[in-house]
């Protein structure tokens, strides 16, 4: 199990369009900490879903809350699989099933198995594929702290439980993200639609998600 975070995180975030405070934003050196914290809050969220709820729609568009957990259970596979010196391509985005319908299981195999991959201090010093490209695993650590945190949100308003969600985590990854991905141009090799306008006193979450492109609701 990763370590967690020594301090909470209380930089206030910008509004979406501002601009971020550089310091706040810099992304982390080593991003296991804030990757065992989204981890939590996706834990804490899955282990309430029930079989009446995984026809649910969530913010993902064209998902479901089971597309989203086969999504969910996928990326901690392909976050080890990089890890390992694989290519995410090698792995699915999306898993259909899991044995015996049994998510919770299947994410904790998989949590595990990443954090097995990413113990090694010496990896945050090497090159990994992530699907943007090769890139130090630094970096593309910090980029899946991202994407647990913004399905967390989804998985959580999906489940009406956004009291769940940690938004100082949620806060600290709408920093790192407006500071390294622009606001325009959007599209083609930026994976993400335009801004999404929100009020500037809108929760973490609901900011993260319109920065990249999306509504959470």
């Amino acid at each position: 199990m990763f370590p967690r975070q020594a301090a909470a995180m209380t930089n206030p975030a910008p509004a979406p369009g501002t601009a971020p405070d550089p310091a706040a934003a810099a992304p982390p050196s080593d991003p296991r900490p804030l990757m065992g914290t989204a981890m939590d809050v996706v834990e804490r969220l899955l282990v309430l879903v029930g079989p009446a709820d995984l026809d649910a729609p969530t913010p993902c568009e064209g998902w479901d809350v089971r597309d989203l957990l086969g999504h969910l259970v996928a990326v901690t596979r392909r976050v080890a699989h990089i890890a390992r010196g694989g290519r995410p391509a090698d792995l699915p985005t999306v898993l259909e099933s899991v044995p015996g319908g049994d998510w919770a299981a299947a994410w904790r195999a998989g949590r595990a198995d990443l954090e097995a991959a990413w113990a090694d201090d010496d990896l945050l010093a090497r090159t990994v594929v992530h699907p943007a490209g090769e890139m130090p695993a630094a970096v593309a650590g910090t980029i899946y702290v991202q994407e647990f945190t913004v399905h967390a949100g989804d998985l959580a308003v999906a489940l009406g439980r956004t009291d769940l969600l940690d938004e100082d985590l949620a806060r600290r990854m709408l920093d790192v993200s407006t500071r390294f991905l622009p606001a325009s141009p959007r599209g083609g090799p930026v994976p993400f639609g335009p801004v999404v306008e929100v009020p500037a006193d809108a929760p973490a979450h609901v900011r993260l998600a319109a920065w990249l492109g999306r509504t959470a609701a």
